[in-house]
């Protein structure tokens, strides 16, 4: 079995290969809290209408909150069409629960965060099992399961309306055969991990009808979820028309105690 380097404390792996597929290595950065364990893990998943976009660096979340935190890139358009998006994000899923002792995670716990298309990829990893058909090798043996998620500022329904240039964005990544499957309120069912979906209901790329249909989906099954919509911000949940409310303060104070509640023992 794989054992944890203790040297690593307060350190980050930066370009650890994930998967290899068609010859390319799909990366993570891993940043480890400075002491404890095993720790919860949180995936974050980058934005950029899944054809642009790298591995977000965590400077801006707090690092000593005690969570594994891997920022994951994959596979984008026009390369790839989906589902090679989301497949990839279950892979990375199952990646650090095969590794787990290595990264000194505990395996039964944890989340995902994504902004944007990568709201939108936390969002469907979530809620679609491996009936999907996105789940395989590498590391087949392992779930990709989840116990929380947070979307921001995601897509959730892609048949409905969106600027036309986002319209014809989603036209080309899933094609029309691909709207449905790849719609995260298609795969709502009662026992969906815990949900935070954050936006901003002056976004002008993704509307926030988005928030709310996902919502109203897992809420109707009797899933957990929560609903935190920011007034006057726009789809970076930035201040628009004026201040935004709740803060930017309030805004993470609430991701770190939903995290807390549903990933900390």
């Amino acid at each position: 079995m794989e054992a944890f380097d203790t040297a690593k404390y307060g350190t980050v792996d930066h370009d650890v290969a994930y998967r290899t597929i068609d010859g390319q290595k799909i990366p993570m950065d891993v940043y480890y809290p400075a002491g404890g364990g095993p720790w919860a893990g949180v995936i974050f998943i980058h934005g950029g209408g899944w054809t642009d976009g790298d591995k977000a660096p965590l400077m801006g979340f707090p690092g000593e909150t005690g969570y594994l935190l891997a920022s994951i890139n994959y596979r984008m358009y026009p390369a790839y069409r989906f589902p090679a998006m989301i497949a990839d994000v279950k892979c990375a899923i199952r990646y650090l629960r095969a590794h787990a002792a290595a990264y000194n995670l505990d395996p039964t716990r944890i989340g995902l965060l994504g902004h944007s298309a990568g709201g939108h990829l936390a969002a469907l990893a979530g809620l679609a099992g491996e009936n999907a058909g996105w789940d395989g090798a590498p590391y087949r043996e392992q779930s990709s399961l989840v116990q929380a998620v947070i979307d921001l500022s995601g897509p959730t329904d892609l048949t409905r309306s969106f600027p036309d240039e986002i319209s014809e964005l989603i036209h080309n990544v899933f094609g029309p055969e691909q709207m449905v499957s790849g719609s995260p309120v298609h795969y709502a069912h009662p026992k969906a991990p815990p949900y935070l979906i954050i936006h901003g209901d002056a976004d002008p790329v993704v509307p926030v009808e988005q928030a709310h249909l996902l919502y109203k989906a897992l809420a109707e099954t009797g899933a957990p979820v929560k609903k935190l919509i920011m007034h006057n911000a726009g789809h970076g949940l930035e201040p628009l028309a004026g201040p935004i409310s709740p803060s930017a303060e309030e805004m993470l104070a609430t991701i770190l105690l939903f995290l807390a509640t549903y990933l900390k023992k």
